[in-house]
């Protein structure tokens, strides 16, 4: 008995864990990391404060949580498919189309993407890192293309690699601009799917 209460304590002690993460991420989308407050995440899981610095000592470990499990969604996405080149953007399009039925990661990724510009934010460093991994990416799929003759010798795969990104930003943004007209909302895979048919004709 000794042996079982250990595991089923670390069990519970995980699934508290998820749900305070998930109500962080349901918080700083809505209003932002800074003007989120531990006491309100506190609240909407339904333990105390003591109980969430239990888990989480300081708001920029929860922060840093918070961003760690969107990363691990997004890379058990794209590493279902080890497709490289267009198979890549397949994958990428169809992580696109998933996200849309995640609201919340949506408005946490363009919330805190515009205030991690600030230098002194505590996911700047993140964010700086995040892009250029992607940005990195996308060029070297990108140059694979180039190898398999679907795009001219002549394409920058940074500035292209670049645009891509850019759009899918946007698209993130007009997306939750339109929240309260779901009739008129972007469909942002179909729109990715569209500029990259225009980059090179590349159908995914």
């Amino acid at each position: 008995m000794s042996e079982v209460a250990p595991v089923r304590g670390y069990a519970k002690g995980r699934r508290k864990r998820l749900e305070i993460i998930e109500a962080a991420t349901g918080l700083f989308g809505e209003v932002g990391y800074r003007a989120a407050s531990l006491r309100e995440i506190s609240s909407r899981v339904g333990i105390s404060h003591p109980g969430l610095l239990h888990h989480f000592p300081t708001k920029e470990t929860l922060l840093a949580a918070v961003l760690e499990h969107r990363d691990e969604l997004d890379e058990v996405r794209l590493a279902e498919d080890r497709s490289e080149g267009v198979g890549f953007f397949a994958a990428l399009v169809q992580m696109v189309q998933r996200n849309q039925s995640q609201p919340g990661m949506i408005e946490l990724y363009a919330m805190l993407s515009i205030e991690a510009t600030v230098p002194d934010h505590p996911a700047h460093a993140y964010f700086q890192q995040r892009y250029q991994s992607l940005i990195e990416r996308i060029s070297e799929e990108l140059a694979r293309m180039v190898d398999d003759d679907r795009l001219p010798a002549s394409t920058d795969m940074g500035a292209t690699a670049r645009s891509i990104v850019a759009l899918m930003d946007g698209l993130q943004v007009q997306w939750l601009m339109d929240r309260d007209r779901p009739d008129e909302r972007v469909d942002m895979a179909a729109a990715l799917r569209a500029h990259l048919w225009l980059l090179g004709r590349v159908e995914v």
